[in-house]
Order: structure tokens, then sequence, then C-alpha cells
């Protein structure tokens, strides 16, 4: 639940900030793929799990025509199931080291920081 609040808000400050656009499926996938390590296997399936929930959450959009609270209520159950679905195809040491990023993904957003799509190390 707090993970799907966390996606959420950074969404919103994404749009807010009216930057880039939000990344492909197949953006998303490579994304993991880098920097979990991720077999060919896992990032074809992957890919269609962020597939689906793009699918879904352009219908809540479409829907909400523009109201955020019934925005954030349509996502929290894809994003939570979007969650559930990506750790179960990762290893353990996957899923660990992807609750990590989100854990500290949050944070930055929680302390107003930005940078919406990841570390460049």
């Amino acid at each position: 639940m707090f993970l799907c609040c966390f996606l959420i808000g950074i969404t919103a400050v994404c749009r807010a900030q009216g930057g880039r656009q939000r990344r492909s499926p197949e953006e998303q996938a490579k994304q993991l793929q880098t920097q979990l390590k991720l077999t060919d296997d896992q990032t074809t399936k992957l890919t269609a799990i962020f597939t689906t929930q793009a699918t879904k959450m352009d219908s809540v959009r479409t829907a909400a025509n523009g109201d955020r609270d019934a925005m954030r209520a349509g996502m929290t159950p894809i994003r939570t199931a979007t969650t559930a679905q990506i750790k179960a195809i990762l290893t353990a040491d996957q899923a660990a080291a992807y609750q990590k990023m989100m854990d500290d993904a949050r944070a930055r957003m929680q302390n107003g920081g930005g940078g919406g799509g990841g570390g460049g190390q």
C-alpha cells in the first residue's frame, strides 16, 4: 500500500512538472533489466506486465476526466497488482533490490527531490 502511494506521488510530480513523458513499457522493463540484472525472459514478462498496467491506467485517466482523487483511487489497486506481479517474477535478491529502489525513490520524493527515472551511477 505504501509503495502504491509512492508511485502515485511520483506520477503526480512528474505530471505536475510537465517535463518528461511517461516511459514506455519497454523502457521501464529495460531499465529494470539493467538495474536488477534480469534475464531476457524476465524482461519479456515485465514488458507484458507494464503494457497491461499502462492500458489499465490510461483507462482510469480517461474515466476520471481530470479528477485526481478518482485517478488515485483507480490507480492504487493497479499499482499494487503490478508490484506483486513484478516481485513474483524476480528472484529473492532481485526483489530485495527492487524494494530498495522503490524505498529510495520514495525517500527522494518525500524530501522534495526530483529525478523521475532512476539513478545514473
